[in-house]
């Protein structure tokens, strides 16, 4: 209870911007679709948000080195807010792509600020607890966001405006919070060709799974909608891949601990490949069947990026474990800026089940490549492997590290390379590099 209390303000303003932003995400492609916009209209609209994502990742941590985490977090915040009200003032697939690009810089900066907020002040004794329970926290609000969406009508302006308040409303626990300011965030150079080199699996990877799990999260509603289902029931189909994930994560990840986790990841792609393949042929299926399918497609397709990761941390030492995650993320945000148009593009094309011939398609290509470099290189028995944590595989943000964060990290662009760092209190008087952690019993 002491370990929650100390977390709990940081906690509370995301729980309330996940669920704004659930809320949105799901409400958006149904509304569009209500509005007349066609798929790859849609499509555009729903990659604009990961495109939006990488630059927040990209640029985020120099916004937070400017103003500091508690300013930048109340910027970031009343954008985001702003943001989710212009779509039902403006009717336009291209401001909405605009607006969604926006949405998706504010997250990613939120995601940054919160995750180092909680890396600066958890200790190595509680770092795993307290990432697992933000997790948790991140997945069960986002899902209730996209539940809240039952019973509100999407023609309105209602649902907009209570994603808005719920995303306003944030700010305030963080801005009345008396927990001190963490010391500025490390920033990151993203090198493919060296992640490649480390692990080329991490890099085509996570590629491939954002290329197909974004496009489920983005499109799902859209296609329970065109299907024949009601706005209710989509909002139910865009809940069970995430609930599905969230259920199978840590068991599988625990069990590919003893195993090849490439071989884990052949399983769930092939597994994966075939529900959806399920899914293209069912003929006017009813709700709950389809329903159930979709969920089982949950839980073999998302954890397929928690094991890659860890895959990635299995073959570099612990000093590069902050580049890593970092570069697995902004792969993984990188096949997810086109997934959603591609998808979309053969939803228009072959129909609404065009969704899960494009999953399909992608899980095979996992299957191929990973099966490839299985042969090329075979498994090191010898191999040490990083135990499977459930915060520092996710994909939520990007710095969550099995290990805390090394301001030493030689892969870590120099503090010094910042003249000072903005606090609430003015600029700082020291440089960046000798700014103290304010964990004391975190040696980093």
């Amino acid at each position: 209870m002491i370990l929650l209390a100390t977390f709990a303000a940081l906690l509370l303003s995301t729980v309330l911007i996940l669920a704004g932003h659930g809320l949105s995400s799901t409400l958006i492609p149904l509304k569009a679709n209500l509005a007349g916009f066609g798929d790859l209209q849609i499509g555009l609209i729903s990659s604009s948000f990961y495109v939006g994502f990488v630059i927040g990742c990209l640029f985020g941590p120099f916004l937070i080195l400017r103003a500091g985490h508690i300013r930048a977090f109340a910027a970031l915040v009343s954008l985001m807010s702003g943001a989710a009200l212009l779509h039902p003032i403006m009717v336009d697939p291209i401001a909405w792509a605009f607006f969604r690009a926006i949405t998706g810089v504010c997250f990613a900066g939120i995601n940054l600020i919160a995750e180092s907020w909680l890396n600066d002040q958890a200790t190595n004794e509680n770092r795993g607890t307290v990432m697992s329970t933000y997790i948790i926290c991140y997945l069960g609000a986002t899902m209730t966001g996209q539940l809240m969406i039952v019973g509100f009508d999407v023609a309105t302006f209602v649902p907009f405006a209570i994603a808005s308040i719920f995303v306003s409303v944030a700010v305030v626990p963080v801005a009345l919070t008396r927990s001190a300011q963490p010391a500025p965030i490390t920033l990151v150079r993203f090198r493919p060709v060296r992640l490649y080199q480390n692990s080329a699996v991490a890099l085509i990877g996570c590629l491939l799974i954002g290329l197909a799990n974004s496009s489920m999260w983005a499109l799902a509603p859209l296609y329970a909608k065109q299907v024949g289902f009601s706005t209710n029931e989509a909002a139910y189909f865009a809940a069970a891949i995430v609930l599905g994930g969230a259920l199978t994560q840590w068991p599988i990840g625990r069990l590919s601990d003893g195993l090849d986790r490439r071989l884990v990841v052949v399983f769930l792609a092939a597994a994966a490949a075939l529900t959806a393949l399920v899914l293209f042929m069912l003929e006017n299926s009813s709700f709950w069947p389809t329903l159930s399918i979709i969920f089982v497609l949950g839980m073999v397709s998302q954890p397929t990026y928690a094991i890659v990761a860890a895959h990635a941390f299995d073959h570099v030492d612990a000093e590069d474990y902050v580049e890593t995650s970092s570069g697995v993320l902004m792969s993984n945000g990188i096949g997810s800026m086109v997934g959603p148009t591609l998808a979309a593009a053969l939803m228009f094309a072959i129909g609404p089940d065009g969704l899960f011939v494009w999953v399909a398609i992608i899980e095979v290509v996992l299957v191929v490549y990973v099966v490839s470099r299985m042969l090329i290189n075979p498994a090191d028995e010898d191999l040490e492997k990083t135990e499977f944590e459930y915060g520092a595989t996710s994909n939520m943000g990007a710095v969550l590290t099995p290990d805390p964060l090394d301001i030493e990290d030689p892969y870590v662009i120099p503090p010094e390379e910042f003249p000072a760092y903005e606090t609430d209190e003015g600029l700082a008087s020291e440089e960046v590099g000798d700014l103290p952690n304010r964990n004391d019993e975190d040696e980093h």
